[in-house]
């Protein structure tokens, strides 16, 4: 068994390491950001994914959207750790598993090759109702919003068929329906 790389990451008698999507809203402002990452660094912690855009120009607000692994602890304590930084306003924590959260990942895959393999990219693509950005005669990119397994997957799928290039924003994380994060 491999050593875990982090004593924060080993699992305990309490529970077993699992992936949680962390959403924190925070004051748009310099430094922030490096606030919240020197949180998870310096403890040891792993970030997987990280999402960050401003979310409201009048209040200043961004949202910051983190995918990290942890036992029940490590999870609450990165929490509670959170919540101690000046300027967070809110800090969510949703679980891949709750049936009342959307979880949504984008990736942009640029595939290059022949006729028959990119119509057959592009046949895979469908299945993902992926949105063509850019296409030439040996060259497509393409925009496919996906949970984050799918487009894993996908890509997997198409690296025989050309795939040259991937980028990807992180997971997003959404409550369903009218119901509205409060902390």
């Amino acid at each position: 068994m491999p050593k875990p790389k982090s004593a924060y990451s080993q699992p305990t008698k309490f529970g077993k390491e699992d992936h949680h999507i962390i959403v924190v809203w925070v004051d748009n402002e310099a430094g922030v950001l490096a606030r919240v990452i020197g949180l998870f660094s310096g403890r040891g912690y792993n970030i997987e994914s990280l999402a960050v855009a401003e979310i409201d120009k009048k209040k200043h607000l961004s949202r910051i959207t983190i995918v990290t692994k942890g036992t029940p602890e490590v999870i609450q304590q990165i929490k509670l750790q959170l919540r101690k930084l000046i300027p967070v306003h809110k800090v969510a924590d949703f679980s891949r598993n709750d049936p009342k959260i959307l979880f949504k990942e984008l990736a942009l895959l640029k595939v290059v090759g022949a006729t028959k393999k990119l119509d057959k990219a592009k046949k895979l693509c469908k299945k993902h109702d992926g949105l063509i950005l850019d296409k030439t005669k040996k060259s497509f990119v393409i925009q496919v919003t996906a949970l984050r397994r799918e487009i894993d997957k996908l890509v997997e799928t198409l690296k025989p068929l050309g795939l040259i290039s991937v980028s990807r924003t992180g997971a997003v994380a959404m409550t369903k329906g009218d119901e509205v994060f409060t902390q």
